[in-house]
């Protein structure tokens, strides 16, 4: 069975490079009927914050990608990591170090003068003296010393890490707490990862890992390692970029299936195919085709998305996903009229709200350019023509086909280009030159309304 996993550290927010991180690996369980987990690494407890665990598994839950069996906190893992310390030990497999700071840093600046690598020499591994007294030991691991670490990649392809590139690496601090390549390798293991897919900043722990993983008799997995999301400049990506917090995209009115069909994009693909329900992303996703190169973050191309998504909700669902924003129009009696005539132009759902409240709230001011550009010639005549034509009129408006018979009625009878009235009444009805058509605004707002708010817009006319 394919296992796989996301094992984020609580130290900050989820970015959407996470969520990529998290959407291959659910996708490639989902894909094979496996089983996706959690896991927080939790054991820096200076920087551990219970907001940002918080946020993470907000954000899971959000975007809609549930995992398997409970969450696993590592905080809670440290007498099993013991465990296998102290096996580690008893097998001679790793060693106490004692090598003070001092000696480190001597060692350092001796190997750096020489422009060498900097690494530990091993002056411990093989220590049979009386231990200073003085100095609290670190346990180190012992790596081999000659050969190659070997891995094929599967993004990558073939890894061969010289032997000499690995010193014996410290798994438990002077404290006793192990460190991240020690537990990452085990809690692995020990929860059957089959398949592991993380960002290629973690290439180079692996060679590490494989050296516990060996060390222990646990079997290694297959590694994905996934190039990173640069920005459109091709440099790495920055929280003015979009690498914020994944919780932010729903408050600046994004849809979920909208950013994960954007982020399924960012790294692999489908032919040229760019519009995946989650059901094909589950079907047609392999991480052998995830691309080798690093992807570009596009906000247009997530703005596209976006739109395409919100344009093919429901307006049922629409009224439930509008309500954060302030627009409740579930109990209003032109709610579909309001939907139909504003979700084509809104990229997202603030853009959407914007739009509804557009037409709702009667305008208490009036943008200037447009007024300039609006209300000058015979625009006062013109509005005030429409306003005789709406009283008058002998057939039902109730459409925005009916209301477009008068408009088309006043053009011809005055023998003006449809901006004559267009321009003029929609920064009587709206207050600016945006917005929805002006026959739908009408059929909304209905014969009273219009006619208050032109005769508004009127009087302000000189």
């Amino acid at each position: 069975m394919t296992v796989t996993r996301f094992a984020p550290s609580p130290t900050g927010y989820l970015h959407i490079g996470g969520l990529r991180t998290a959407l291959f690996s659910w996708l490639t369980a989902k894909h094979n009927n496996g089983k996706f987990l959690l896991r927080i690494e939790d054991t820096d407890m200076a920087r551990n914050s219970e907001e940002a665990k918080d946020a993470i598994l907000k954000a899971f839950e959000w975007v809609g990608m549930s995992y398997d069996g409970e969450v696993v906190y590592q905080s809670k893992r440290f007498d099993l990591y013991k465990k296998y310390i102290d096996q580690l030990l008893e097998e001679g497999k790793a060693y106490k170090c004692y090598m003070s700071k001092e000696e480190l840093d001597a060692l350092r600046e001796e190997q750096m003068a020489k422009k060498e690598r900097t690494r530990y020499d091993g002056r411990y591994r093989d220590f049979a003296g009386i231990p200073p007294e003085d100095v609290e030991p670190v346990v180190r691991i012992k790596a081999p010393q000659e050969g190659t670490i070997s891995f094929v990649d599967g993004v990558k392809g073939e890894m061969n890490i010289s032997a000499s590139e690995v010193d014996d690496f410290v798994i438990a601090r002077a404290d006793g707490a192990p460190t991240y390549n020690f537990v990452v390798a085990i809690d692995d293991a020990l929860m059957g990862l089959t398949d592991v897919i993380r960002g290629d900043d973690h290439l180079y722990n692996t060679p590490k890992q494989i050296v516990v993983y060996n060390a222990l008799g646990f079997k290694i997995p297959k590694f994905y390692h996934v190039a990173m999301i640069n920005n459109e400049q091709g440099k790495k990506l920055s929280k003015r970029d979009g690498a914020t917090d994944v919780m932010e995209y729903k408050e600046l009115g994004y849809l979920p299936e909208a950013l994960l069909n954007f982020l399924v994009r960012l790294g692999w693909s489908y032919g040229d195919q760019e519009i995946f329900s989650i059901e094909e992303m589950i079907a047609l996703f392999d991480p052998e085709n995830i691309n080798k190169s690093s992807s570009n973050y596009n906000l247009d191309k997530l703005l596209w998305l976006n739109a395409h998504y919100i344009k093919n909700k429901s307006n049922t669902e629409l009224t439930e996903l509008l309500k954060p924003f302030d627009v409740d129009i579930a109990k209003h009696d032109k709610m579909e009229m309001l939907l139909d005539a504003t979700k084509e132009r809104g990229k997202t759902l603030v853009e959407l709200a914007d739009q509804i409240k557009l037409i709702l709230a009667a305008p208490v001011e009036y943008d200037e350019k447009a007024v300039k550009k609006a209300f000058k010639g015979e625009a006062k005549e013109i509005l005030t023509d429409f306003i005789a034509l709406l009283q008058t009129w002998e057939k039902p408006l109730h459409l925005p086909t009916d209301y477009h018979e008068v408009m088309e009625k006043i053009v011809a009878d005055k023998e003006i280009g449809f901006g004559k009235i267009g321009m003029p009444l929609r920064v009587s009805l709206l207050g600016s030159m945006t917005g929805a058509g002006m026959d739908e605004v009408m059929a909304i707002l209905g014969v009273d309304e219009t006619i208050e708010r032109i005769e508004r817009a009127v009087a302000t006319i000189a």
